[in-house]
């Protein structure tokens, strides 16, 4: 989550919807599950010294990727893999030509056909599910 992002960039385990008089009952409002937690795992704490940076995903941007690799290259994700190939991306655009960049697919679309890949459920929370032509059109969108 943000939190934990934060906690990488910049060393403090923090995100805006904490902030103090906007704390609300659910503190999770993400479509991946198990991103939006804010609290320092053991197993994230083992590896936190030897990350470079973290990269924060909306959920609409991992809603797009998700259908743009269905439609262009017929993978069926679900919503980590998608958040994954975002920060691959934004990645590879910051870098540029002439790296290489890995991604793990963590998750197939499977688990989540009623929220992720329901195209009623993503339009009533605002989120388009238009397949970008190229990656180069989705990631003038980052």
């Amino acid at each position: 989550g943000s939190g934990l992002a934060n906690r990488v960039n910049h060393g403090v385990l923090f995100a805006a919807t904490e902030r103090e008089g906007t704390r609300r009952r659910q503190q999770v409002d993400t479509l991946v599950e198990g991103i939006g937690l804010n609290r320092l795992t053991r197993n994230f704490a083992r590896v936190a010294p030897v990350l470079d940076g973290a990269i924060s995903v909306s959920d609409a941007d991992a809603v797009r990727m998700a259908r743009w690799l269905m439609a262009k290259d017929g993978l069926f994700v679900g919503s980590s893999a998608a958040v994954n190939c975002v920060a691959a991306l934004s990645i590879a655009r910051s870098l540029g030509p002439g790296h290489t960049i890995v991604t793990i697919l963590a998750d197939s679309g499977h688990r989540h056909l009623t929220k992720f890949w329901n195209d009623d459920a993503m339009a009533r929370i605002g989120h388009s599910t238009a397949v970008p032509e190229s990656l180069d059109e989705f990631a003038q969108l980052l």
